[in-house]
């Protein structure tokens, strides 16, 4: 298997494929294709989540702080749960990787 095949050409939403499923962890490859959370989205997930680009680049917003953070190739973040978050942008074609886990230790 290879995280980079299977992919459609045209996306009208972005693909989310379930890698992992497991013991409170949950593996997610997505792609993105220049989408962008709806206005006035914020996610608010119960659980953390590390999220690391494999290809393309994309911008992050919190919203505590309104910090946006661009991440390009192999830059990653942790993000813990119920933090409030967004994505402002992403390039034309992004490849994130997501592991979604719950434990008292975000770190």
């Amino acid at each position: 298997m290879n995280i980079f095949n299977d992919i459609p050409k045209q996306l009208t939403e972005e693909l989310i494929d379930i890698l992992v499923n497991s013991n409170g962890v949950r593996i997610e490859k997505i792609v993105s294709r220049g989408h962008k959370s709806k206005p006035n989205f914020w996610y608010d997930q119960p659980e953390n989540e590390w999220v690391i680009i494999l290809k393309g680049s994309a911008k992050l917003r919190f919203k505590l702080n309104s910090k946006i953070i661009h991440l390009m190739e192999g830059d990653f973040v942790n993000i813990t749960a119920h933090e409030k978050h967004r994505v402002e942008w992403t390039s034309e074609e992004v490849i994130w990787l997501a592991v979604f886990y719950s434990n008292s230790d975000s770190t």
